[in-house]
Order: structure tokens, then C-alpha cells, then sequence
């Protein structure tokens, strides 16, 4: 069976804009990293049961690959589906290390919605897949469409392609599990500074490098300060010249 390839993103900036009830608004700028991957692929199984293959942490309720099968089969009804996931079992060779701002569950999910519609001949289009995969997380959206450079905004569902040279990445991520929910629970109480629409217009329309050469990680990233604040040990890893993904915990710079 074909093996299809989940990619990392980092993000170049992540600015909040504002709330919708318990999420944030947020816009950024995600890139895909070319050199960093996971593979997933589907292979024959004997057990029933939904059937996930690879070095996960989680249980296969909350691994994002099952929860993308969860919100398809609600959305196709596809007994074609129901019964491949009988007799397959997703592979997954990780690479993307989780809890790191890399995006690897999101990608995962998105790329085995793809890889579903395409064995399955489901004739999904991507915003309808993208709809699917935003059920799952949100930055599923991102990886459905496959851009290379991108604005994301809302809460994360708006996904615009941004064209640009891609640029080649040294990734650093420390062995910290950093806490999504958490991060952006200390932004809200301690942090809540939104930035205006015209600022997020802006920042939309400038480069990558020139946003990585004009900008520290503080001043790109709103989750860097209180991922510092809740995760002490990171400001260890903290260097001149590199800049912050997400929620963390990878630190990331150009190479060229």
C-alpha cells in the first residue's frame, strides 16, 4: 500500500486577535517543514477493533487518527469505510515529536482523511474535508490543503494560501510536554493583549524571512511568555537567533 507523508509546521508568527466564547482568535503564518515527516500507510489486520500502529503516548480514543475516523464515518455514513477499518490498521512511522508545536497529531489526522477519500474513492473535496478535519483540531484545516505557506486565522479554520520561496528549518525541541490548554489559559489571565485588525492585515502580507529576521520570538509569538511563565525549565533552551512554534515547546531557525 502507497505511504503518504504527514508534515510538520512551524509557526512563523501567532498572533491572538481575540475570543469566541472559550477559544481564541488567533492569525499566523504556518510553513510547512519539508525535512521533518511522519509516514502512515494502511496494512492488512486480523482484530476487529480500530487498529493504530506507532510510537503514541495516548490511548487510541484520544490519538487524533481515530478521532478523524470518528467525525468521516459521522459525516459519510460510508459502509465502505466501517468495514476497510476492519480489515486495515493505520501505520504510522512517527518522526514529529508530540506536545511540541510541530503540529505531527494534526497532520496525522489530516493525512488519513486524504488517504481515506483517496483508497475509498469518497469524492470528499478538500474544504469539505477540511470542515471534517476542523471537528478534529484546529489546525487540521492547514494540512488538508497541503500549501507550503499559509495564513491562518479564526480559530484556525480560515486558511489562506500565502505563495513564497519555502524555507529550510533547524528544529530544536526539548523534552518538555507542554499543555496546549494550559498555555493558552495563562495567555488569557496574565497576557490578553489582542492585536487590532489592521496590525493582523499587516502581518498577513509580509514574508516569512523578513518577519524572522525583524522579529524576536517574544515579539512573533503571543505564547511564548506564558509558556515561559507555566514551564520554567524552558528558559534554559532559550537562544538568540531562534524562534518559538505554537505553544512550544520547539524552538526553530532558518538555514540557508
Amino acid at each position: 500500500m502507497k505511504v503518504y507523508k504527514a508534515y510538520a509546521k512551524v509557526n512563523i508568527f501567532l498572533k491572538i486577535t481575540g475570543k469566541r466564547e472559550n477559544y481564541h482568535e488567533l492569525v499566523s503564518r504556518f510553513m510547512k517543514v519539508n525535512s521533518l515527516y511522519d509516514e502512515l500507510s494502511f496494512i492488512p489486520k486480523t482484530e476487529e477493533e480500530f487498529t493504530i500502529i506507532g510510537d503514541f503516548s495516548c490511548t487510541t480514543e484520544q490519538n487524533t487518527i481515530y478521532k478523524a475516523y470518528v467525525a468521516l464515518e459521522a459525516t459519510t455514513g460510508s459502509e465502505a469505510l466501517k468495514n476497510f477499518m476492519v480489515t486495515h490498521a493505520v501505520n504510522v512511522k512517527k518522526q514529529i515529536p508530540a506536545f511540541a508545536g510541530l503540529g505531527g497529531g494534526s497532520s496525522d489526522a489530516a493525512t488519513y482523511l486524504k488517504m481515506c477519500n483517496d483508497v475509498l474513492e469518497l469524492g470528499l473535496t478538500l474544504d469539505e474535508l477540511a470542515q471534517i478535519g476542523a471537528r478534529v483540531g484546529a489546525d487540521v484545516a492547514f494540512f488538508i490543503y497541503g500549501y507550503e505557506s499559509a495564513n491562518v486565522s479564526g480559530v484556525g479554520e480560515i486558511v489562506e494560501e500565502f505563495k513564497e520561496e519555502i524555507l529550510n528549518f533547524e528544529i530544536f525541541t526539548p523534552k518538555l510536554e507542554i499543555s496546549t490548554p494550559k498555555v493558552y489559559q495563562i495567555y488569557r489571565d496574565n497576557f490578553y493583549n489582542p492585536i487590532s485588525e489592521i496590525e493582523a492585515q499587516r502581518l498577513k502580507k509580509i514574508t516569512s524571512l523578513e518577519i524572522l529576521e525583524n522579529m524576536s520570538a517574544k515579539e512573533a509569538n503571543d505564547l511564548f511568555e506564558p509558556a515561559l511563565h507555566e514551564y520554567a525549565e524552558l528558559k534554559k533552551y532559550v537562544k538568540d537567533g531562534w524562534h518559538f512554534s505554537g505553544s512550544g515547546s520547539s524552538f526553530f531557525r532558518i538555514i540557508n
